[in-house]
């Protein structure tokens, strides 16, 4: 959980701030002046520092000039009512990371704190599957392709349908597939003239599947098939 120094005068603002980052995920620790957010600084070693420009004892800008004497890597984003260009420019060259002028959205702070922590603004993408294991065989599916794990045969690109067909009798390996379910499964309805077709792709894939006698797809008369692996 990433720590926070929230350095700000205004109470009710250094509130509300505080409660909406924690609810986000950040553990934030306050400080109402530049003097205690460099003490505060010193006990905690946060990962991040969000200072106010404009405040008594030790106005923000000299907050950072010292965290920058002592720490290259920490970010700093300032929060002021200042807009002028020269104010914003100081802040940079004191090494501000970033600049947010009040008032501010809540979920813009957050977004400008998380993309300078280098952490991702939205939840990451499930991990792509790797090859499943068919005996000696590597099946990728989403990729349709069909290999021996050794390297002894050339890898076969399948169709779309065969390699549905193939993960389905994997999905229920050492089961019974019936006809009737993967024939509205995979072509819609479980006509005669789709029936013929299946036994096609079941043909190709024994085929396929050849080089392993420990795999087998096997008919279970007037039922289905069953992937015996």
């Amino acid at each position: 959980m990433p720590t926070l120094l929230l350095v700000e005068d205004e109470l009710s603002l250094a509130r509300i701030v505080q409660d909406s980052l924690e609810t986000r995920g950040f553990t934030v620790h306050h400080a109402a002046d530049g003097a205690q957010g460099w003490q505060l600084f010193q006990d905690l070693g946060p990962d991040v520092v969000v200072a106010d420009v404009m405040m008594p004892v030790r106005d923000g800008f000299d907050l950072a000039a010292q965290i920058r004497r002592a720490s290259a890597a920490v970010p700093i984003i300032f929060l002021t009512a200042r807009s002028q260009p020269a104010d914003v420019v100081r802040g940079f060259e004191l090494g501000g990371n970033d600049y947010l002028k009040k008032p501010f959205s809540m979920d813009e702070l957050v977004v400008r704190v998380r993309a300078l922590l280098g952490r991702p603004l939205v939840a990451a993408p499930p991990p792509v599957p790797g090859p499943l294991a068919i005996g000696r065989y590597h099946f990728d599916h989403p990729q349709q392709r069909l290999r021996l794990a050794d390297g002894s045969q050339p890898e076969i690109t399948l169709t779309h349908r065969e390699a549905e067909l193939l993960k389905c009798l994997l999905d229920q390996r050492n089961q019974v597939l019936t006809r009737t379910e993967v024939l509205r499964q995979l072509w819609g309805d479980d006509s005669f003239f789709n029936g013929r077709s299946l036994d096609v792709f079941i043909t190709r894939l024994r085929r396929y599947l050849r080089h392993d006698p420990q795999v087998q797809i096997v008919n279970v008369r007037g039922v289905g098939y069953k992937l015996l692996a």
